[in-house]
Formats: structure tokens, sequence, C-alpha cells
């Protein structure tokens, strides 16, 4: 879907009449003061909207150099915590890493989550759209919530999950996938967390050639994405393929269905 921004203006006010001199002569008449309309010429700019289509999710991620902020004013709510509270013995954690779509799959399949959503995180806007997120001016990250039971899986279970199914070496970027929205992240909630995943930063960094760029911050108010994005993959994806969501399938994950 293409959208562009434009400029509407009403209608100018009307210009005054001029009077020719009468050629007879009349008496002389009071002057009037001069008549000031009310009406005055106003300039109305519609919203800036996003230029986006599907070619974006198709991994081109091209935007025009025309395109406007969609979101410029900042909110304090979406730099506050993530005040949402787990299951009754359930844990939170926050990974970005790419497009929701196939990263929520992922953990999906892992023994012991209980719950996915994806969502959107680490932004300036309050209540963000996907169309916003995707203009790459709101700053918000797309990120899977993962709800866990710590007794059936751990954290650092999760962080190995994490590191595996991503390249955490490539700044906003995940394959074609370019932009902000895309950056590696992972979104601590307890000190506990950030340690552990500090820890498994260093021991990653080990193994690889390249330095690694992933974001590890405390995690801030989730917004959760729009229905449609939710269990993408497993409800069919853009073809109806449904891919399967079983605990522990180790099938390849078509990442746009």
């Amino acid at each position: 879907m293409l959208l562009k921004t434009t400029a509407a203006a009403t209608n100018a006010t009307p210009p005054l009449s001029s009077f020719s001199k009468h050629p007879f002569t009349i008496p002389k008449l009071p002057l009037l003061k001069p008549f000031n309309s009310p009406r005055t010429q106003t300039l109305t700019l519609e919203q800036p909207t996003l230029r986006m289509s599907w070619l974006n999710k198709l991994g081109f991620g091209v935007r025009s150099t025309t395109d406007s902020p969609v979101e410029s004013s900042s909110s304090p709510i979406p730099q506050g915590p993530d005040d949402d509270i787990p299951a009754p013995g359930q844990q939170f954690a926050q990974f970005g890493a790419g497009c929701f779509w196939g990263v929520e799959l992922v953990f999906q399949r892992v023994p012991g989550v209980t719950k996915t959503e994806v969502g959107y995180t680490q932004g300036l806007s309050h209540n963000p759209s996907y169309e916003g997120v995707c203009s790459g001016k709101s700053g918000h990250s797309e990120v899977v919530r993962v709800q866990f039971d710590p007794k059936e899986c751990s954290y650092e279970n999760l962080l190995d999950m994490f590191w595996s199914k991503h390249d955490p070496t490539t700044l906003n970027r995940q394959g074609n996938d370019v932009g902000t929205q895309y950056r590696s992240g992972i979104y601590f909630y307890t000190p506990e967390q950030e340690k552990a995943a500090l820890e498994a930063k260093e021991r990653q960094q080990k193994v690889l050639n390249r330095t690694i760029v992933t974001e590890i911050l405390p995690a801030k108010k989730f917004y959760r994405a729009e229905e449609y994005h939710q269990q993408y993959l497993a409800k069919g994806g853009r073809f109806g393929f449904r891919q399967s969501s079983e605990k522990g399938c180790n099938d390849p994950i078509r990442c746009y269905g």
C-alpha cells in the first residue's frame, strides 16, 4: 500500500470588490471604517503517512526519500518498564532478532515456553502502529515476548536459541530485512537475566570473527502488535501454508510464510 504526504489549502479569501466614482455629483457621505473580513486564509496539512508495501516484509525494505516522519512526538510511557504480569510461576523474556514472524515461531517450538506474543518496544511514541514502526521514525524494535516456565525451560536455554537463530553481528539488519526495527536485542526483566545475557554475549563473541552488535537493555513498555501478526506463520502466513509450532519441531522456517 502506498501513501504519500499531501497538503490541502482552504479557499482563499475572495478579493474585495472595487467601487468606481459616480459620474454625477452626490452629497458627501461620512467615511466608513475599513471592513475587516472575519475570513482568513488557512493552510491545513494532512497527517504525513508512510509509504508502505509488502516489499518491506519480502525483504526489500525500501522507503522513498520523500517519506515524512510518522511518529514525531515522544512520550514517557514507552520509556517506562513493561508492567504486564506473567502467569503465576512464569517469567517473561524479550528478544529482537529481525522480523518477528519467524522469531516467534522459533520460541513457540521451545519446550517450557507457555506463550509468545509479537510486539514493539524500546521506542519513543505511545501506541505505535506497524506502519509507524516500519517507517524507522518511532524508534521501536520488533520483538517477541516469551512467557516461560523456569522449571521446564531455563533463561539460558532461551538465550542459546536466540544466538543460534539470527546473525547478531549485522547492525539493524537480518538478511534482506533492513531497518532499526530489525536490530538484535535482549531486553531483560531482572538483574539475573541481565547477568546471564552479558555472560552469554561474551561467550558467543569468542566463537565469532565479527563484533556482536546486540543491545542488552532493560525491558520497556511492550506494545502488542496487531492481531494479524500474532502466530503469523503458524496460522499460515501469506500463502496459507501452516508451519508447525509443535514443541521440539526442527522443520525449517519459511520466514514469510
